[in-house]
């Protein structure tokens, strides 16, 4: 309903935006006060809507017809999604009042459980660590980053706060996303820099002093890593493109025999019978290289299911599932959906116990290695795989960590340059780890920059870093208890959780939610995150996620909470009548 009391209905629009079979089974007659949506909101709801109807959408002038939005909400328990859509005339949307950090809520919602008497507690709170994050700051330019009216990326400059030029607010990058990527700092991005201008060369081939500087920089690197985890020498780091190869180096490794026993005796490899446990929580980069291996070798691959009420890893199962026949253990350090940290002392203790003698134990640490200190002695596992660019190193870059004589138990898993000892025409011998497993010219200025990030993060230490995420993350997670209509996965409220939120919500899908926060700056994570078989048991297809480093202040929490509230508020007052659950999955419609 307009302002002048006008109703449109999505019936007026079906002729000039898509067929009416489909309009008649996506779309839903509702009226909708125009002044609730700010202009911002609808260019985001009509980007949604074009990318399911199917067709462009004309907005601008007061006769124009405007698609404001296709909704779709999560399914429980069922994976599908409905949608149902509203148009407006682009004249009668207009901007709404700026959010209000006061996020308080007339409605009641029993579910909830506050953290005090009110529900502004969060104003009074205070980090304890508070000067951390603005500390480091101003070493991440792209932090600085804003964005106009029409949610286009503004270059950070000294006015990037200021209005825009006509008189609407810019709105500031509020970067919840770091569990996909961390930001880099400067001493990363200056040292892959000077690498290109100083001393570019190839690693360990020439004799001249660019080589030489060059190869110096790579090893020192390795170095780096190595100390960086307590590993016993540099010969247990092996660099890799990231934390998938990494998986992949030692599935193949473990297969390339397709079951059949080595030529070299004291080659490690997995045969029928063998068996190969995981979790149900596990990324996909971890659950299908050794669906690979267990169709190559006939190797039994068993997984842990995961814990229905939290997703959590169940010692109880994951004991049960371990026997004299299981060779291989692959899990997760922490869960990059929950945020739960796995009880690896217990699973070790476990595998080294009940499995077979010379079982091995991989550990995926992309989500502990940036965040934690992860001491590998201590942990007693196999190997770990972990990558650069969520530690504020370069993407292209990751790590292998692995026992020496383990490492050198497996087979090449490319092969070339570097990883060799000697070549004949009817054989070769290969060089010991870590250049048997580094064929070809490396990734040198991202090893560099991993090496740099490293550097960086010494400086602030890790242990702060772990600390402040901590209590940030604790945060975080009580600011999204009290929000009405959410229910965040993982671990409950006062149990140590990393610095990740995923959350769903009956209202909107959590892909529909991602683009109406990236149109107010607050970058989030939408999807199943690579963990299908997770969401599946957790009775989602997808969730939303927002989550921390150390550079996240209290106020990107509070300014997420303000922009979600808002959006859900936004998404409530449609009414139940315009989003309700379809019977099956024919009306699933995914926006990618």
């Amino acid at each position: 309903m307009g302002a002048d009391g006008e109703v449109w209905h999505t019936n007026s629009y079906a002729s000039n935006c898509a067929s009416p079979d489909i309009v008649e089974k996506k779309t839903k007659e509702i009226t909708y006060f125009s002044s609730t949506m700010s202009s911002k909101q609808a260019v985001a709801a009509a980007a949604i809507a074009s990318t399911i109807l199917g067709n462009p959408l004309q907005l601008g002038s007061s006769s124009s017809s405007l698609s404001v939005v296709a909704f779709s909400t999560p399914s429980h328990h069922h994976h599908h999604r409905n949608y149902a859509s509203t148009f407006l005339k682009s004249s009668a949307v207009s901007e709404s009042p700026s959010v209000s950090t006061d996020n308080s809520d007339d409605g009641d919602d029993s579910d909830k459980t506050n953290n005090s008497n009110s529900k502004s507690w969060w104003k009074d709170f205070q980090l304890k660590d508070s000067t951390l994050a603005p500390s480091v700051i101003k070493d991440f330019p792209i932090l600085a980053t804003s964005f106009d009216a029409d949610g286009k990326i503004i270059s950070p400059t000294p006015s990037s706060d200021a209005d825009g030029a006509d008189g609407k607010q810019n709105k500031r990058l509020v970067y919840l996303d770091s569990a996909a990527t961390s930001q880099k700092p400067n001493a990363v991005t200056s040292a892959l820099t000077a690498y290109y201008e100083h001393a570019n060369s190839n690693v360990h081939r020439g004799a001249h002093a660019l080589s030489r500087e060059a190869t110096e920089q790579y090893e020192s690197a390795r170095d780096k890593v190595a100390s960086f985890i307590n590993a016993n020498s540099r010969n247990e780091i092996v660099f890799t493109s990231g934390a998938t190869e990494a998986i992949n180096l030692v599935a193949t490794a473990l297969s390339n025999t397709c079951g059949q026993p080595p030529k070299n005796a004291r080659d490690l490899y997995l045969t029928k019978g063998d068996e190969i446990i995981i979790t149900e929580s596990e990324h996909h980069s971890n659950i299908v290289p050794w669906q690979m291996v267990a169709e190559r070798t006939g190797a039994v691959l068993k997984y842990v299911p995961a814990c229905s009420a939290t997703g959590g890893f169940d010692l109880d199962a994951f004991t049960e599932l371990i026997t004299p026949n299981t060779k291989f253990v692959s899990v997760q350090h922490v869960s990059n959906v929950l945020g739960s940290i796995n009880p690896v002392d217990e699973i070790v203790e476990i595998v080294r116990a009940k499995a077979a003698p010379g079982a091995k134990i991989m550990l995926d640490a992309c989500q502990s290695v940036p965040h934690m200190g992860v001491d590998v002695q201590k942990l007693n596992v196999d190997f770990i795989a972990a990558s650069g660019h969520k530690m504020c190193g370069p993407t292209g870059i990751g790590f292998l960590y692995g026992k020496e004589s383990v490492l050198n138990s497996l087979p090449p898993y490319k092969g070339g340059g570097e990883m060799i000892d000697e070549v004949y025409m009817d054989h070769s011998t290969y060089a010991p780890a870590p250049a048997r497993f580094e064929a070809g010219t490396p990734a040198i200025a991202q090893a560099i920059g991993l090496g740099a990030a490293i550097d960086y993060l010494n400086k602030i230490g890790i242990e702060r870093i772990h600390d402040y995420e901590v209590e940030l993350a604790d945060y975080l997670r009580r600011r999204l208890e009290d929000v009405k209509g959410v229910t965040v996965l993982g671990p409950p409220v006062g149990t140590e959780r990393a610095a990740l939120c995923a959350f769903v919500t009956e209202a909107v899908h959590p892909s529909d939610l991602g683009t109406f926060l990236d149109v107010e700056g607050v970058a989030i994570r939408a999807g199943h995150h690579c963990c299908q078989p997770l969401h599946r048991a957790l009775g989602y297809s997808h969730s939303a996620r927002a989550s921390l480093y150390f550079y996240n202040t209290k106020e990107d929490v509070d300014d997420f909470i303000a922009v979600l509230e808002d959006t859900l508020k936004f998404f409530g007052s449609l009414g139940s009548d315009a989003i309700e659950e379809a019977d099956s999955d024919d009306n699933f419609v995914p926006l990618f």
